[in-house]
């Protein structure tokens, strides 16, 4: 080796292991954890019940106008404008009031670039969520440079709105309310979001995440949309991984007021959704009754699981989300291996819960008749403190 070049590299000693180090922040954060497939049993069909997806897929349209795409080779377009215009003529709002995102977490994630991170003193701003809900907020946060806080859910799942309220500071610079909260189930009332909002200083962005909004049928619940017309800091949060199947393409939507959404332009990463993806979106839209169709299949199938549940004696939350909680604690994981064991994939939430999304009737029977052989718990335990 020429001399020069070898005095130019880095000095080591015999022994010297120099390695790459991470942000801090790193090593403070979980890891997300994704629902896996199921196993595959001899004789049993296998079924994924981990991961809210939909099981009947997207409309025949979809695969329609995705069928002939050639154009890999190019760029989408950035804004995302015929998908927007769609939203907007569907949903009533104006297309500058909508800023696509990769899923409604890539959405989220161009929020808090925007609003939540590391002030000027230094110090980590504020974002205040209920807990237990969506596993990626701890992450998201945190890589954003601010500091999560978490208020426990009430014991029937849902948000302690009151705790919430208290909990907001100077600091605080964005609030998620997670409706239909994930893991657990249960949606906001309208009227207490309302009393809510008054609560919380108008210059907190306050964040409706909607991803399951369209599987509701209660009386009464938020509609982001409608809070967002209201209130400047509110911002609608939804996706089209879950009514509409197409999780795998990751493309989701903030619905803001435009003293919001330049801030979100401004901090979305450039071509975040794909020209697959936008085709895709604007064609299920296009086909939205077929869409609304196969969400009412799994409502339907929903209400048939809940009222097995109830017939077996089981206590969850009330659930108006695709998904249903099982407060099952320590023996979460019990419950967990007995399904994989019958070539059912649920998620488990260490010793807390288990979420198990609907599929197909199928599914959802063997999901009952195993519930039927689990001896199950007469009430719900407390959720455990973050």
């Amino acid at each position: 080796m020429d001399s020069a070049t070898h005095a130019s590299g880095p000095s080591e000693t015999p022994g010297d292991v120099t390695r790459v180090t991470p942000r801090a922040a790193l090593a403070k954060l979980p890891a997300y954890a994704a629902g896996k497939p199921a196993s595959q049993i001899p004789g049993l069909v296998a079924y994924k019940l981990a991961s809210n997806e939909n099981p009947f897929g997207a409309v025949p349209a979809v695969r329609e106008a995705v069928a002939g795409f050639d154009a890999y080779n190019r760029y989408p377009d950035p804004s995302a404008t015929a998908l927007r215009e769609a939203l907007a003529d569907y949903l009533h709002v104006p297309a500058e009031d909508i800023v696509a995102g990769a899923g409604s977490l890539g959405a989220l994630n161009q929020l808090l670039a925007a609003f939540a991170g590391t002030g000027e003193d230094g110090r980590p701003d504020e974002v205040v969520y209920s807990w237990r809900s969506f596993e990626a907020y701890p992450i998201s946060v945190g890589l954003a440079g601010a500091l999560s806080v978490q208020v426990p859910n009430l014991s029937d799942g849902s948000h302690d709105l009151d705790a919430m309220a208290a909990a907001v500071t100077e600091r605080t610079r964005v609030v998620l309310l997670c409706t239909p909260n994930n893991p657990t189930g249960p949606s906001l009332r309208a009227d207490a979001v309302r009393e809510f909002l008054g609560r919380i200083p108008s210059s907190v962005v306050v964040v409706v995440d909607e991803a399951y909004w369209e599987f509701q049928r209660g009386e009464g619940l938020v509609d982001g949309i409608e809070l967002y017309r209201e209130h400047p800091n509110v911002v609608s949060l939804r996706t089209f991984s879950k009514a509409h199947g197409l999780a795998g393409l990751r493309v989701g939507y903030t619905v803001a007021q435009q003293d919001v959404t330049r801030h979100l332009r401004q901090s979305a990463p450039a071509f975040a959704v794909t020209e697959l993806g936008q085709l895709a979106a604007t064609a299920s839209l296009a086909s939205i009754e077929q869409v609304e169709q196969r969400v009412q299949s799994l409502v339907d199938e929903r209400e048939r699981v809940l009222r097995g549940l109830a017939e077996l004696g089981w206590q969850h939350p009330r659930t108006e989300a695709n998904f249903v909680w099982l407060p099952l604690g320590e023996r979460s994981a019990e419950f967990t291996e007995m399904c994989d064991q019958h070539a059912l994939s649920v998620r488990c939430f260490t010793s807390e819960g288990v979420r198990v999304s609907f599929g197909e009737p199928e599914a959802n029977s063997r999901f009952l008749e195993l519930c039927a052989a689990f001896p199950h718990p007469s009430t719900m335990p407390t959720p455990r403190q973050p």
